[in-house]
This record gives C-alpha cells, structure tokens and sequence, in this order.
C-alpha cells in the first residue's frame, strides 16, 4: 500500500469512527472494537481451566467472580454442540460506558465491556453475558474443531460469515442464554414487541427484510428473528440438531449456502422454509393471545408518520404542549415539542445514549450522552447535558463522568442519576441541578446495580429499581438513606419508576405485555393503569388543564411505526388488583420452553463455586505478538502468496510477515511491518524486499530493465476526534517518508538512480459533521479540509515539490435526507511530482485526454434517495433502496473551463442490497458522464460495485 492510499484510508477511517460513536450499539451486539484503552490502565491476568481472563485491576472482585463462573458454567453452555472444554482469552473492559460483549476470531477471544446498562434484563449483568458469549465460543469451537492450526482464524471468519446466517448465532446465543437461566431476553415481551405488532397488524415481512432490516420500516432484527426461528427448529427437531447442522458444515464447507443446506439435510426444510413456517406459527400463537388478553386502544397525539418513528418519554409542559425525544429513521435523534394540532417543533439535537432518556421539570431538561475519548475509544463517558427551554440553552454539567439516567426534582433544583465507578461500585447521587455538584452519595452496602431513579414532587424520596442475579425489586429511599422495598425480587421487568397519585407508576408485564402499573406506597396494592395491545410504558403526570375529575397521565403506547404518545385517566375503583404470581393471568407466548425443556439445568447460576484464584500482572509490552493466521494474499491475476498475521490482544499492535510470487517476472517480494498503536501517535513501518522492472528508450530502441530494492516506509499519525450534542469532530495529523534502495540492477543505464532517501508527506486533515439519519445517503451539514505536502528535502537529485488543498462542503437538500456537496480541490506539483494526482478529479477523468496537468477542481454533486422497495427477488437479491444523484464537475478553472462550461456533467443510478442473501451490503449502480464537447468524447458509462460489512 502506498504512502497516499494509506493517508487516504486513515481519513475514510477518521470519518467512519465519527459516525460509529454516534450510532446505536445494541448489548451483546458483535461489534469487533480495535480501539485501544490508555497507557495509565494496569492489567493483572487469570488463568484457569482453558480461560484466561484479562482485566484491568480496579475489576480484580469482578474477574474472580468470573473466573469461577465461566469454568462453572461452560459445560452447560456448550453441552448441546458437545462442546466441554475450551481455550480462550476472556478481556474484561472496564474504561467504556457501552454494555456490549463479543466472540471473535484472528485473534480469538471476547471481551466483556462491564458497565451495566440502565435497562437490560432481570439478572446480573456479566452473569447474562457470560452465558451469551459462552455460546458463541462453543459455536466457534464446534465450526473450528476447537483449534485453529495452522493459523487459520481469518480464513475461518470469513467463512463464517459466508456460510452461516448472522441470525442464527445471535438466536441459537438468545435461546441458550435464556433457556440456563431465570432471565434471558426471550421471557422478554418487549424484547419481541415489534415483530409482534407487525405481524397482528398485518404487515408482511420476507425473510430478507426479517434478516437485512430496512429503511422506512420497524423490522423485527437478526436477534430477534434468530430467537424465534431456532427455538422453532430446536423444538422441532430436538436439542442436538444444531450440533448436527454445525458437523456437517465442518465436513463439507465449500458449497452454496451450507447452513440452509444442512438444515434441510437433517430437518426436511431450509432457512427460507423455515422462517415461512416460523411466522406462521408465531402468528397463530400471537392472534391467540390477543384475543385472550383484554386491550384497548389510544388515540395517537403525536403526527402521524409513513416511517419508523419514536417519540419517547412524553411530558406535559406548562403552555399545554408535549416534549418528547424524537427517533426516526428519517433523522436523527433530538427533543422535540408538540402542539394541540400535533405540529412539531424541532428543539435539541443530542449524542448516543445507552437507552433513550430525559428528564424535565421547572423549564429543563437534562440527559446523559455518550462522549468518547478524542484518542483512546476504548474509553468512553456518560454525561449530563442540560437544555433551558426559554434561553435555548445548553449546558455539560459533568465531565468525563459515569453518570446514567438523570432525573430533575420537581423545582428543578436537584437531580437524581447512577455512578459506576472502574470497579463496578454503584451508587445513587445527588447532584446540584446548576453546577453539576454531587451533593450527596446514597450508601448502597450490597452493591446492587440500580436503575432510573425518580424524584417525589417533594424532592425529599426517591424511588429506583435494583437488579440482582434474583431479578428486579422497586425500593424507595431518602436523602438520609432509609431505604423501603415495595417489590421484592422478580423476573418482571420493572423499569422507570415514577411518583404519582400516593403511589409510584412503573413498567411491567403481569400480563404477558409490556404495561404500566401502580403501587400505592402504604398498602402495596398493585393495579394496572394501562391496557395496551402491544405495549405501553413510560408514564408520566398530565399537567395540562382538562374538564375531567380523574387525573390524566401521559405514556408511550407501542405502534406497528414505534413508540406513539397517548393520554388516558387514572381511575383506581375501575382496575382490579394485581396480585403477582396469583390472580393475573399471564399470556405471555415463551417460544423458548422446549429448548428449556431439553436443556434440563435449571438457572447455571445457582451453585457457583468462590475459588481465589492467583493473579498476576499482565504486561501488555511484553505480550505484543499473538500469531493467530497463514492465509493467502493476491494482489493481482500476477501476484500472489502467503502472510502470516498477528494482532495482540489489547489492540496495541498489528504486524505481518510474508511472501508474494510475481507471475510475470519470476521473482518473490518478501515483506514484514507492524503498526503500534499504544502511544497518542500511531506509528506504521512496512518492509519490502521486492523485485522490480522498467523500460526505457536507448540509442538501440526501448530496453527492458531489472533490479531488487529494499524499501522501508515510516509512517506516524494522530487521529482525534471528539462529540458533543449532535456535532462530532475530527483532527488528524499524519507524516510519512521512506527509503529505497536499488541493487542487482540487470540491463539498467549507469545513471539509474540507486536510492531514494526520505521523500517527505505531511498530511492534515479536519472534519466537523452533523450526526446522520439512518436513511442519509451523504452527510446533511459537513465540512472537511484536507492540507497534503510533499517534498523531497534529502535528496537534491529528485527534486520536486507537491502541495494539495481540499474542501468538502455538504449542505442539507431540498427535500429531507437529501445531501448537496461542494468539493473544491487545488494542487501545484512541480519537479518529479509534476505528473501526481491528489486531489478528487472530474468523473470520467482517466477516460478523457488531458489538455494540461492538473491544477484545480470545483466538482457539486447532489445526492438523494427516491425509493425505498424493501423488495425480496427471491434468492438473488434484496433491494433496500433506490438513489440517484446529478453532479457537475469543473477542472482548471481559468486555463481549460468556465463555470458555464464544467468539464463533465451527468447523473449516476445507485442501489443497496443483499445479493444472495449473504450479509455484506453491495453497493451497485451506474453512472452516466457526459463530456464537454472541446474535448472530442463520447458519453461515458461507468459502472459502480462496492460491498461493506
């Protein structure tokens, strides 16, 4: 890779991290981090019957629990893939604020990033992920036979990834994580609330857009589908059919779709049979439970909207208007009010949360974001923002803080919110409404994880939820700390509790669907205040002026498009009790009862041993090669060979060794490099051996002319970048030289030049953006500058000099998810540059003649989406939309075009989609260039194909 295409990489990669920190992570999503933690993070290590378990030293407590626990656990985990034993590094991270966890290959191991969320399930948190990621381990054991010799871990990645459905690791993990314990994400109803809500709605869904997702639509996700269709298949076919499906993949690997294949093999039916039969059976089982669970309806009071939209945590203002947190697939997250004849208004754009929350009282807001470190992305941090509905304000009232889940008291004065700490200690805090101070620490001597607090309308108690291995309890306590269990532990999903009318309102579901509830503090009667078809939640006091004598409340009332806001009345004497356990009855529909049934453990959790374990200093230096892959490498149809790979396990060094044949010259190129990545600045060396060939004109006609050169490139870079609201920003610093020198110079003129020493590149580039809609195509409002200088100061035999300056400019379209670029490029090369090309070019530039060496460009492209089918065209193709643009480019401005002549001009047709129901998503399409006519050219036609993962 040259100098120029791996600055260009670090500036798509700068760009790429800006958006991931600010989209959604998903807990137990298989997003492979590479970032790195800080240099001040101490590691200590434990190693135990196969696992390893490395982890800074604030989690020394945490890592011995776990320790016990993964040994313990495994066996069950892994029984039905006869899976017993394994060999792993488990990484425990502790300096993010994201719950998350995964399983990976090259280099094999899983991380568990310990921050529990604010709203997951009704167990511990590392317990639950423990048993997740075990099932992943043993799913990988089974496809490898547990080793992966000679070094073959990214040849197995990537062929997990063509060969098995994404769905079913997530779903097969789904229905073991829930099957060996008392929780698990499918006792869930709000979990499947979604696909529920579609399916009784009438709407249809292919198996590709149950699996890909879409655009305009709420989908029911690969975890979700994943759940639904193995337990159906587990249920089917018995507990061991999965080992037997993985077997047989493992024996015969190289065919078309080889999951669907075996699965049918063993079953009778593939995967799109499958899911057919799935969703009819679900539906048959969800229509059942309708019409046995008593609902009513809600009228919305939000607008009405063709696409995915949620409008959270509805409340009551004083002007009788509604604030919500608006999210939609059409734009990103941000406040919003909403009048009488439901029109919005578009107040705060805001970052990333773990889940969707605010908190209002007295004319503010406050929330918590995400904001990562500008380095090290390893390291992460919830916030506390204010926004003053009058002034139009925003405030950060804590820095690089482990707040969660603010809450206001009612004068606005004091706010409620959790604290982890690097130890996994929590705390309820009280903070100063204004300054951000804690005020004070409430003691919580059995270090139970908590959950969304809220204030009484005196400020003087709070009410939170706990969450234990036991499940989930509603307590109440004071500033003194007198704490007061209303509900012991359960395996209901309690969530946000909130004061109102002499008793506290939360979330459950004693039905079977996720619903709102009461408890009066004094008698600890439980009744329900609402009776959703879908799902309800999230109430809060109605404080706008109404004719009736009950008093109103707002909530959330669930949608086949989202989350609506609605409005009902409390009224007491019309609801009976709730008795939990006894006279309600629960409808729930539990999918996973026969693969409970064949797993016969019970909760794993239930005798975990508590062994001390040695542990001893992990010296991440000393620890920076981890040989994991031999794959084959082709750069060409004239090139190829072998690399060997190797990537630490803390992400702080990559290298590489290997060798390349050249067909058409006979000769090997012998290569190595490494990329360290612990210091502030990245430093990139590459080694090259390599052989090399050229012609030239002599006095006896053109000769061809041979040698070998050595050739070391150095690079170092500084990549930040940094959040705030909805901005992100990005600054990269870069420099690059190399050395070359040539021998064994076969048939060369004598005055072929011998070395080349150090050819500088600087490179600095900058970029602020708007955080996108999931349905943006190109960024909305952006603005990026890129500085590129190259010269050549210790050689006076190559002179030459190059200088670029670029700047890209995205404006908001016309129309919303519309995107308008103004890119104007600039560059004077002199010397042995004068012939190099840095900057963007006219489309259709290398099919046109040039009438003189490049020196500026000024290239307007405007980009939009027109459709969005959601179309299945049975197994070749799932389109997900439909985009055009229109663009109009200019070159040498002054010497070659006007503005009224642009150099090429034209509009291209693009789509995304899945091809053969594979995950990666193909990007196709073509682009039609029409050419100014001094230039004597046809039309060109240029064909488009990108793919990501």
């Amino acid at each position: 890779m040259t100098i120029k295409e791996l600055n260009n990489k670090l500036i798509i990669s700068i760009i790429i991290s800006i958006n991931l920190s600010l989209v959604s992570h998903t807990a137990f999503a298989q997003i492979f981090s590479s970032e790195q933690n800080p240099l001040s993070v101490k590691w200590r290590q434990i190693s135990v019957a196969g696992f390893r378990l490395i982890y800074p030293d604030e989690l020394e407590k945490e890592a011995q629990r776990m320790a016990n626990t993964l040994t313990h656990i495994y066996p069950y985990v892994g029984a039905s893939l006869e899976q017993q034993k394994t060999t792993i590094p488990v990484i425990l991270q502790n300096r993010g604020v994201v719950a998350n966890g995964f399983v990976q290959l090259a280099p094999k191991k899983s991380e568990f990033y310990t921050t529990p969320p604010q709203q997951f399930d009704s167990q511990d948190w590392l317990n639950n992920l423990a048993v997740h990621e075990l099932r992943h381990v043993a799913q990988f054991d089974k496809l490898t036979g547990g080793k992966a010799y000679p070094f073959p871990e990214d040849i197995y990645f990537a062929w997990f990834g063509i060969s098995i459905p994404v769905w079913f690791f997530e779903g097969d993990a789904v229905t073991i994580e829930t099957a060996l314990t008392n929780a698990g994400r499918g006792r869930q109803p709000a979990w499947i609330m979604p696909y529920r809500t579609s399916l009784l709605e009438g709407r249809k869904i292919s198996y590709s857009k149950a699996y890909f997702g879409s655009d305009k639509d709420v989908t029911p996700g690969y975890y979700q589908l994943g759940y639904l269709m193995a337990s159906g298949i587990r249920a089917s076919a018995g507990k061991n059919i999965f080992d037997s499906v993985l077997t047989d993949i493992r024996k015969r690997p190289v065919r078309l779709y080889p999951f669907s294949g075996s699965l049918k093999k063993y079953t009778g039916s593939g995967t799109k049979a499958w899911f057919d039969k799935t969703t009819e059976n679900i539906r048959v089982m969800w229509q059942h439970q309708n019409q046995n669970t008593a609902s009513q309806s809600y009228p919305a009071l939000n607008p009405k909207t063709k696409i995915a939209t949620s409008y959270f945590l509805p409340v009551s203002i004083p002007d009788g208007r509604i604030l919500a947190l608006k999210q939609s697939k059409a734009q990103a997250d941000h406040f919003v009010l909403i009048d009488s004849s439901k029109k919005e208004q578009r107040l705060q754009g805001i970052a990333y949360q773990e889940q969707p929350w605010f908190s209002y009282a007295a004319g503010k807001i406050v929330w918590d974001e995400i904001r990562y470190d500008p380095r090290y992305k390893q390291r992460s941090y919830s916030v506390i923002c204010s926004y003053d509905l009058q002034t139009g304000r925003t405030k950060k009232l804590s820095s690089r803080s482990r707040f969660f889940s603010p809450s206001l008291s009612a004068d606005g004065k004091k706010i409620a919110a959790i604290k982890f700490d690097l130890s996994n200690k929590c705390n309820l805090i009280e903070l100063d409404a204004e300054t951000g101070k804690i005020l004070n620490t409430l003691p919580n001597p059995e270090n139970l994880i908590l959950q969304t607090p809220a204030y009484d309308q005196t400020g003087s108690q709070i009410t939170y939820i706990s969450v234990t291995e036991q499940g989930k309890a509603l307590w109440t306590t004071d500033a003194s700390g007198n704490t007061r269990k209303l509900i012991s532990e359960t395996q209901q999903q309690l969530s946000r509790p909130v004061y109102f009318q002499q008793g506290i309102a939360f979330n459950a579901h004693y039905n079977g669907i996720n619903n709102i509830y009461h408890i009066d503090t004094a008698s600890k009667k439980i009744i329900a205040l609402s009776a959703s078809k879908y799902g309800a939640s999230n109430l809060s006091p109605d404080q706008r002026k109404t004719t009736s004598a009950s008093p109103g409340f707002l909530f959330n009332n669930y949608a086949v498009n989202g989350y609506e806001i609605a409005k009902t009345n409390f009224t007491p004497g019309e609801t009976a009790e709730v008795i939990p356990g006894a006279n309600n009855k629960d409808n729930f529909v539990y999918f996973g009862k026969a693969a409970e049934k064949q797993e016969n453990t019970g909760s794993v959790f239930r005798n975990i041993p508590d062994s001390s374990y040695t542990s001893q200093p992990y010296h991440s230096m000393g620890s920076l090669f981890h040989v994991h892959s031999i794959i084959p490498a082709i750069a060409d149809e004239y090139r190829g060979g072998l690399q060997f790979r190797s990537n630490n396990l803390l992400n702080t060094f990559d290298s590489f060794a290997g060798v390349d044949y050249y067909r058409d010259l006979n000769r090997f190129e012998y290569s190595a490099g490494f990329s360290f990545k612990a210091l502030y600045p990245i430093i990139r060396t590459t080694y090259r051996n390599r052989p090399r060939r050229t012609f030239y004109n002599s006095k006896t006609g053109v000769q061809q002319g041979d040698w070998r050169e050595n050739n070391v490139q150095l690079q170092a870079s500084l990549p930040l970048s940094l959040n705030a609201l909805n901005h992100s920003y990005s600054f990269s610093f870069n420099t690059s030289t190399s050395y070359t020198q040539r021998y064994m110079g076969e048939n060369m003129p004598a005055s072929y030049i011998k070395t080349i020493i150090f050819p500088m590149e600087y490179n600095l580039t900058f970029t602020h953006s708007i955080r996108p809609a999931e349905r943006d195509i190109a960024p909305k409002w952006a603005q990026t500058l890129r500085f590129t200088y190259t010269h050549q100061p210790f050689d006076s035999h190559l002179e030459g000099r190059l200088f670029a300056a670029e700047g890209f400019l995205y404006f908001p379209g016309i129309i919303r998810n519309h995107s308008f670029l103004a890119n104007f490029n600039y560059q004077t090369a002199t010397g042995i540059r004068r012939y190099e090309q840095e900057i963007s070019t006219v489309y259709g530039y290398n099919n046109i003649k040039a009438k003189s060496a490049l020196s500026n460009t000024l290239l307007f492209n405007y980009r939009f989406p027109f459709a969005f089918p959601d179309a299945e065209i049975g197994p070749l193709a799932y389109v997900k939309n439909l985009r055009a643009g229109l663009f109009c480019h200019y070159e040498n401005i002054g010497t070659e075009t006007s503005l009224a002549e642009p150099k090429t001009y034209g509009f291209e047709l693009r789509s995304s989609m899945n091809l053969l129901r594979y995950q990666p998503l193909v990007d196709v399409g073509a682009r039609f260039v029409f050419v100014n006519k001094v230039y004597n050219q046809n039309p060109i036609l240029e064909l488009i194909f990108n793919y990501s993962f």
